[in-house]
């Protein structure tokens, strides 16, 4: 949607460079889900350089002394840490961000620091794997992923991040939550694509499109002839192609399927009415293609 919204040429037109943009920024969101994961990592660091400072203080008190290690220690925080197939992948990708914006994980340590979960958490000294899952898995949805600066920050690094931040955030707290302590060694470095069709969906769908944008919005037009077309939304008309290219070139994609994931998405960046407009215009198409015979869906349940 992003990469079509932008896309200044016609049908006609080369849009080699656009698609290799979408490719990348499809790519970006695996560098995001690093960069996230290495936050943690860093935070545990930072936590350990602030205890072994505090235990060589020439007046350090009783605590500083035998400082309380559970959070240092926590077992996920561990598994992050010595994950090599992480720290691989941290590596070759150069996500080296916290290394030279290191004020954030400050940020972040003072937060959980200050927190009252923390307080909680670190009330004694003994831990097991529940607990240090459960206190992590809070860290992650009360801290780092509401904060305000770390969602600033994210949003002036890369373009595309700020939306794909909820879907990275969700998935790395599904991990989170089913972390195991033994795991695959690829547990926390998931392939971003299921398969090679999984990513040669979002070209083709690019591409489609973006080939039949003059028939896709004849067909529209049909639709919306109580509608001035300088009315509709620019952001409306692509979700609407886009919409029929799934109905009439993707066969195996459910019908219902297609009209909801447009719809959530109208709700999520166009106007408040779009998604009543969105149902609306795809009802009446659904009905016509049923009628006329021309929805070809294989598989069962797909209409």
């Amino acid at each position: 949607m992003q990469t079509l919204y932008a896309f200044g040429g016609g049908e006609g037109d080369d849009f080699k460079k656009d698609k290799t943009f979408l490719l990348h920024s499809l790519e970006n969101m695996y560098d995001l889900h690093l960069l996230l994961l290495s936050l943690l990592i860093e935070v545990q660091k930072r936590a350990e350089d602030y205890q072994d400072k505090a235990q060589r203080k020439i007046l350090a008190t009783q605590e500083e002394k035998d400082p309380n290690r559970k959070f240092i220690d926590n077992q996920v925080l561990q598994i992050l840490k010595e994950d090599r197939a992480l720290q691989n992948d941290i590596e070759n990708r150069k996500i080296d961000d916290w290394y030279l914006d290191f004020e954030y994980v400050d940020i972040i340590f003072k937060n959980i620091l200050e927190s009252e979960m923390y307080k909680r958490y670190m009330s004694n000294r003994i831990s097991d794997f529940k607990e240090d899952k459960e206190f992590i898995v809070n860290v992650f949805t009360e801290i780092i992923a509401p904060n305000e600066k770390l969602y600033s920050y994210i949003e002036d690094k890369k373009l595309t991040w700020l939306d794909d931040l909820p879907v990275v955030n969700t998935g790395i707290l599904k991990l989170l939550r089913n972390v195991k302590k033994e795991n695959k060694s690829t547990y926390f470095t998931p392939k971003l694509f299921k398969d090679d069709d999984d990513r040669q969906f979002a070209t083709d769908l690019f591409q489609k499109t973006l080939l039949s944008k003059t028939k896709f919005n004849q067909e529209i037009a049909g639709k919306t002839q109580n509608w001035d077309a300088e009315r509709i939304a620019n952001l409306d008309a692509i979700l609407l192609q886009m919409a029929l290219c799934e109905f009439q070139k993707f066969p195996s994609i459910p019908v219902k399927v297609t009209i909801n994931e447009y719809i959530d998405i109208a709700k999520e960046y166009s106007t408040p009415k779009s998604s009543f407009f969105i149902n609306g215009i795809l009802d009446k198409i659904v009905k016509e293609y049923t009628e006329k015979g021309e929805l070809n869906k294989v598989g069962r349940g797909l209409l």
